[in-house]
This record gives structure tokens, sequence and C-alpha cells, in this order.
């Protein structure tokens, strides 16, 4: 099997930390080699907090992928999770540098490395900058500056950063389990890649991945990533939520949230008064399913308000024609779309990734499948004898900083 056509991604939850390993053909399909999943330890809110647990579980992972397959992994695609991720817009300016007034490839890395100089907290920095616009002598909406002629050049770009002692604790992490970091992308983007379709990213959407202790919003219009952010409220909150509300073991609280939830009360279910579960207590434990729901839906309603809130920051409130798409493993709760159309005033449904047949059910799965669509994408390019001109405005990294121990 050759190590080159191996594409791995590497998805570092709450709840659990995930791998998927694909095979590249020469025909561009990717064949699933592994899925592996193990429950996570030293994780907390999407970051981790304890380098040497997620190091611990990594190998364990490694060695299990090398059982079943007998591949070594020895590189990822890695998530970057947490409410500590921030986006911000930025504008840089530059004097076009060739005599002939033509831009070129030095210009456009000039304005986008002035885009990034603004000022930060000490203990923040810039991981990934997507670029939005360029703009020419005055001339705006131009997505390719490369040849053209001008005197002025502009770029209008979205900066992502984060935490710098989160990162840091999430790269050494991967960096102890003798694993290289290709590339780090955020979990709403890998989700995006893998659920979205690029006609829903030119008309405008938004696409949002409830885990279990974060849910992420990523924003798209005329194919570009217009906004990011990272809530710390998860499915996770929903658990404690009725385990709370019920008086009951979180363990319990979960089994009822799985077998007995939804984010609304359907009639027939509005009928039963009371509803038992036999749990292995000494008494039964006895609840309302209109208890229930009303636990459930307060704790959705919040996770809502924060995307009104996020859609109202960039004007886009009840303005996405695409509408809203749910992912990750709370998307699974019955009557979520229900909810979220009367909450969002958007169109809304559930999203699962796709080109992949054994995971096209499995909304939990978005992230890490999406990642090594971002590999598969990545390593398309650089294998092309002809780079296209989009590589150029895709993403600026800071990759380096994930090598230095």
């Amino acid at each position: 099997m050759p190590k080159a056509h191996l594409i791995t991604g590497l998805d570092i939850g709450t709840s659990v930390i995930k791998t998927l390993v694909v095979q590249k053909s020469s025909n561009t399909e990717l064949e699933v080699i592994s899925q592996v999943s193990e429950p996570a330890a030293g994780t907390r809110k999407g970051v981790v907090i304890d380098t040497e647990k997620v190091s611990n579980i990594l190998q364990n992972i490694l060695e299990r992928v090398k059982t079943e397959t007998g591949a070594r992994i020895d590189s990822v695609y890695l998530n970057v999770g947490g409410s500590h991720i921030f986006s911000t817009s930025s504008r840089g300016l530059v004097s076009v540098s060739r005599a002939d007034q033509k831009i070129s490839e030095e210009d456009v890395n000039r304005v986008l490395q002035a885009a990034q100089t603004f000022s930060l907290p000490s203990n923040k920095e810039i991981f990934d900058v997507f670029p939005k616009e360029f703009i020419v002598d005055g001339e705006k909406g131009i997505k390719e500056a490369l040849g053209m002629q001008g005197v002025r050049l502009e770029a209008e770009v979205l900066v992502l950063g984060g935490f710098s002692p989160y990162l840091k604790n999430l790269t050494q992490a991967v960096l102890n389990s003798d694993l290289q970091i290709l590339d780090m992308i955020p979990s709403p983007i890998s989700s995006a890649r893998a659920c979205l379709s690029p006609r829903q990213k030119e008309l405008g959407v938004a696409i949002l991945d409830i885990g279990a202790g974060t849910s992420g919003l990523a924003v798209f219009e005329e194919g570009d990533l217009i906004h990011l952010a990272i809530f710390p409220i998860g499915s996770g909150n929903i658990t404690n939520d009725i385990a709370i509300g019920l008086k009951t073991d979180i363990d319990v609280a979960e089994r009822i949230k799985i077998e007995h939830g939804s984010c609304l009360l359907s009639p027939t279910k509005a009928a039963r008064k009371k509803e038992k579960i036999e749990i292995g207590e000494p008494e039964p434990l006895v609840f309302s399913q209109k208890q229930l729901v009303n636990i459930i839906e307060a704790r959705v309603s919040e996770i809502f308000g924060q995307v009104n809130k996020e859609l109202k920051k960039i004007s886009r409130e009840k303005l996405l024609p695409a509408g809203v798409v749910l992912t990750g493993g709370g998307s699974k709760l019955p009557k979520i779309v229900e909810l979220a159309k009367k909450e969002l005033k958007l169109p809304c449904r559930l999203g699962k990734p796709q080109g992949f047949l054994d995971f096209e059910k499995d909304p939990r799965l978005a992230t890490v499948c999406g990642l090594v669509l971002e590999g598969a994408d990545l390593e398309t390019e650089k294998s092309s004898s002809t780079l296209r001109r989009t590589n150029l405005f895709s993403k600026l990294k800071r990759i380096f900083k994930i090598f230095i121990p």
C-alpha cells in the first residue's frame, strides 16, 4: 500500500477522538481503509488540557489502525476547535511593485501579509487567513488579481486566530504521538467541506456543527468563508440539564436523551401523561414527555440564539438563501430541524458527509470526513503540474509554528 496515497484525518473532540484513513486511487476516488474512534480523555470544551492523556489515546488509535490494515500512519490533517477560536475581518494595502504596473505573485503575497499586520494580545495568534476579495485601484469584487494592471492593490481577508497555549497543547499532543501535522483546519470548515455543495456556498449558507462540548458556526457567501464562531455549548450540556432537571445519574440522562429526547413535543406524545423507564435504580424514574422536551428545547434554543447573534453581527440574520445546515452528533436529536426553522427563520436541513457511502447517514463523522476531503484537495493541488491560481488565494498558513516543540 503506497504511503503517499494514504490520507488521514484526525478529529480531536470533547467526548470522542476519531480518525479516518483513506487511500486515493488513480481516478481520484477515495477508498476508506480504516475508521477508528476512542472515548476522549484530556479534552474539555473542544480544547486539549492534558497533552499526555490525548497522546496516549492517539498512540492506541495508531496501533489499532496498524493492526487492522498494516498501514503505519505518520502524518495527519488535524481539526482545531474550542470557543477560544476567533475570526476578524482585516484589510491590507500595497503599491504594485512592477514598472509596467502588472500585479505579480509577490504583490499578492505582500498585500495578504499586510492584511495580517494588526495588533493582537501576546497570548493569541493567527493560524489561518481566508481572502474574500481584492481591490485594484478602487475596483471591488475581484477574486483573482494576479496579472491585472493597477497602481494600488488592496485585499479584504477573514483572519482566524486562537489562544496560543491551547493551540500549542493541541499540536504538542499530536507531535508527541510521532505524527506530522500537514494542516490544521477549524472543525466547522471541515464539516462544511463534507456537507455543503459549491452552489450552497455561492448562494449564502451557514453550517452549524453541534458537538458534545461546543457548537461551531461557519458562514459562506459567494463561495467564500465570511464568518466563523465557536460556542461553548453542545449536546453534553443537554445531558447535564436532563440529569439536573430529572435528578438522575448522568449516564441515565444520556440514555433518556437518546431514547426519548425530542426538541419539540409531538401531538401523539403530548397525549401521554407519564413516561416510565426501568433504569435499575431502587425506584423507576418517572417523568413526563413534556418535562423532558422543555429541558431539551431550552438548551437547543440557546444554541440557536447564539447563531442568530453571530448572523446579526455580519448582517445576515434571516438573509441566507441556502439556509442553515445542521450536522454533528447533536443534530441527531428528533425535531431539531423544525425547531431550527422556528428559531432562525431560515430554511434548515440535516447535513451528512457526502462521498463516503459507509458514513453518509452519520453526521457525527462530518468533521473527520471533511478533513480527509480537504487533504485530498490539497494533495491534488500539489501534484498538479500547473497550479491553479485558486491555490494562491485559498489560505495562507503559519504552519511553521506547529513544528516548534
